[in-house]
């Protein structure tokens, strides 16, 4: 019987991981709501709720980090927004997701975790402009792509630094210790 009190206490920690990173990321959309952006590119943002999804993708498997990312659309979508903002947020965080969980697969020697999240930074846009193009019915919306693109690679290369920062202060603690999901 051990070992099934062992599992349902890995189970429990983490879930609790998963809420904890859920709720920073909630919080820091939040505090991202109040940056005023210097540019106007509709759907341009800084992205900094990423910084725990990439965490949670480094240190938790994929299935953990696409809960993550259900749980931190779906309690922004409640605090913001629209079902149109819903939307693009989701399709924004799938193509996200599935591109970084895809690189980090084949290997984090291959790729730097600021090299993962640019990728992710312009999969998210590409993501956004998708559920655009579905919600105003017009492929014309994509000529936002090469600004957003951009976009995509500045936030992307501050996401993957703060990242770095964070998964070396976090590897330090006894709860992350040898988690990092290779």
């Amino acid at each position: 019987m051990p070992s099934s009190n062992n599992s349902s206490a890995l189970m429990l920690k983490r879930t609790v991981m998963i809420a904890i990173f859920a709720a920073v990321a909630v919080v820091l959309s939040i505090i991202e709501s109040m940056v005023p952006m210097p540019f106007a590119v509709p759907g341009a943002k800084l992205g900094l709720a990423n910084i725990m999804v990439l965490t949670c993708l480094y240190f938790l498997s994929g299935k953990d980090t696409f809960m993550l990312i259900i749980l931190k659309t779906i309690l922004t979508a409640f605090i913001f927004g629209t079902f149109s903002s819903f939307l693009f947020s989701f399709f924004g965080a799938i193509f996200s997701f599935a591109i970084m969980y895809v690189l980090m697969r084949l290997g984090r020697n291959s790729f730097s975790l600021i090299g993962i999240s640019i990728a992710g930074g312009i999969a998210h846009n590409l993501g956004q402009l998708t559920a655009a193009m579905i919600v105003f019915k017009t492929s014309k919306i994509f000529y936002y792509l090469p600004a957003l693109m951009l976009t995509g690679i500045v936030t992307g290369i501050f996401i993957g630094l703060a990242v770095k920062y964070l998964i070396a202060s976090l590897s330090k603690l006894s709860l992350f210790k040898g988690r990092a999901n290779s």
